[in-house]
């Protein structure tokens, strides 16, 4: 924390000299005039204009890297204004740092904003490239529906089923992202009607204040009902799950960028409201660790998934994972049949998924992508015969309609987006979230800097960008000849091969019939099928 007392006092003396220095030059050039020649008046005037432009910088909502750092903050708008052209230079030269493509962040931004995300002289994607993915359109397109549909998450053993959106807010705690940041979020969701996810830093004043619709979900830690011994208490959970804000529950199993290891939170960002927060003491650093204590084996993981929604009164709860080992999620199918009981909802987050920090090697090589994972999941459910009972979820690198559209046709029924939301609240992409530095306000604690973020303005933003991709989404699909994520069918994303050859996912992929893995597993899928152990977590050949 010294660290950032540092850096917002130097900020803090930044914004103070892009004040006192323009006023000053101001003020004694207009004495020169004066008292020596009218030409001084040339400098006194574009100084007083320099006092103005960051006085406005400072009072203005609409931008946070301008309240953070009036007058410097118009260099990266100036930059902006050249996208284009910057972005040519990088094509060029192959280069490409981030974790979102340049247009990507644009149509976010722009939606955000309330503005028309269009180009002209076409695409600059590089459509033979392979990998390249493409949805087909119909020769006979439907019209746009007007009312966006909702999927019904909740099965058999569900009291109080959910109607999710098409698209929600990711998780994201409270301690990684500002109150402010969260209170955006949770504005922007209780405005447009879609759920948001609290991530597994707890649920905090900042997400229930606006009322927005909640998934809590508990990661290993078990913030927010947790023991003195860091365990899972049921007392807790049952008392805050009652909440009528809490709408689902999602315990986390691994995240995408990380999977397979825990967090840490340093003693020193542990302050008085995150430790009370979290039930963890104040100072001390926090460790998540890589595994729950809840559970062993698949029998017991599906067991405390029936136990948490008997003591959250019948709401929804499911499981997020980034998927690995295909035979150990076939050993948890197995320990549902043999149970005849199931979570309501999977969330499949992909290898690709962002974090505030992880290790280099995990979020580039641990883990399936989210499409692979997806199929993984679907299938899974498809063949054991479980999948009209469980509703799926996808979370990683979700921007856009066509995105949207593709994780549908991938197996999901409805998506979650972090990064994307992150950019409707003013995230800029500085990639210091791990620094406690965060230049407009969003991944930070201190105060000072999360002053700069408009509640009221960037609800807003939150609320169009969901509207927007939605409605592209359902743009998209319309064109494509269906109404809604029902009709699609894998033939209807293409993937090219290479240059010459373009082949449909239904020809790619093996997609499972309902109960085939039951009846007659296919030969790509016995093995690991045979070998899947509802009673152990492994994936070693036999």
């Amino acid at each position: 924390m010294l660290g950032a007392r540092s850096s917002g006092h130097k900020r803090g003396v930044l914004k103070t000299l892009t004040l006192i220095l323009p006023g000053a030059a101001a003020a004694l050039a207009a004495v020169g005039a004066v008292l020596l020649s009218p030409w001084w008046w040339a400098l006194a005037v574009p100084s007083l204009l320099l006092v103005l432009v960051a006085s406005y910088d400072l009072l203005q909502r609409r931008h946070s890297v301008l309240r953070n750092y009036p007058l410097l903050g118009h260099l990266r708008f100036a930059l902006e204004a050249l996208r284009p052209e910057i972005q040519q230079y990088f094509i060029e030269r192959n280069i490409d740092g981030s974790p979102f493509d340049r247009d990507t962040r644009s149509i976010v931004y722009e939606r955000a904003k309330g503005t028309d995300a269009e180009e002209a002289f076409g695409t600059e994607l590089d459509l033979l490239r392979p990998g390249s993915e493409y949805l087909t359109p119909s020769m006979a397109p439907h019209p746009v529906r007007a009312d966006p549909p909702r999927v019904r998450v909740g099965g058999p053993d569900c009291t109080e089923p959910y109607d999710m959106s098409l698209l929600n807010v990711s998780a994201m705690s409270f301690g990684s992202l500002s109150a402010n940041a969260v209170l955006a979020l949770n504005s922007g969701a209780q405005l447009g009607g879609f759920a948001h996810d609290t991530g597994e830093g707890g649920v905090s004043e900042y997400h229930r204040r606006p009322g927005g619709d909640l998934v809590w979900e508990i990661g290993t830690g078990y913030f927010g009902c947790r023991t003195g011994d860091g365990g899972f208490d049921e007392r807790q959970f049952t008392e805050k799950a009652a909440h009528p804000q809490v709408k689902c529950v999602s315990l986390k199993i691994s995240q995408g960028a990380k999977p397979g290891i825990g967090g840490v939170l340093p003693g020193a960002k542990v302050n008085a409201e995150i430790a009370r927060v979290r039930g963890v003491p104040q100072g001390e650093t926090v460790v998540s660790p890589p595994f729950h204590r809840v559970y062993s084996t698949p029998r017991e993981l599906v067991r405390f998934l029936a136990r948490m929604r008997e003591l959250a009164g019948g709401k929804p709860v499911g499981f997020k994972l980034c998927v690995g080992s295909r035979r150990e999620f076939l050993a948890v199918c197995k320990a549902m049949r043999e149970a005849d009981t199931t979570p309501d909802f999977i969330v499949v987050d992909g290898a690709e998924g962002g974090t505030g920090a992880a290790p280099l090697e995990f979020a580039d090589h641990v883990g399936l992508p989210l499409g692979d994972g997806l199929m993984t999941v679907h299938n899974a459910l498809v063949g054991s015969g479980l999948r009209d009972r469980i509703r799926i979820g996808a979370s990683g690198k979700i921007a856009t309609g066509s995105d949207l559209v593709k994780r549908l046709v991938q197996g999901a029924d409805y998506t979650n987006s972090a990064r994307a939301m992150m950019f409707a609240i003013g995230c800029i992409q500085a990639q210091r979230c791990h620094t406690n530095t965060c230049p407009v306000g969003v991944a930070t604690q201190d105060e000072r800097r999360a002053r700069a973020l408009d509640v009221g303005d960037k609800a807003q933003r939150v609320r169009r960008y969901q509207e927007a991709t939605v409605k592209s989404a359902l743009q998209i699909m319309a064109a494509m000849g269906v109404d809604d994520a029902r009709g699609l069918r894998p033939h209807m994303l293409l993937q090219r091969v290479d240059p010459h050859t373009v082949r449909s996912y239904a020809e790619l992929y093996a997609w499972l019939a309902p109960g085939e893995l039951l009846a007659s597993p296919p030969e790509s899928w016995a093995a690991d099928w045979e070998a899947a152990d509802p009673d152990r977590f492994t994936h070693s050949t036999r």
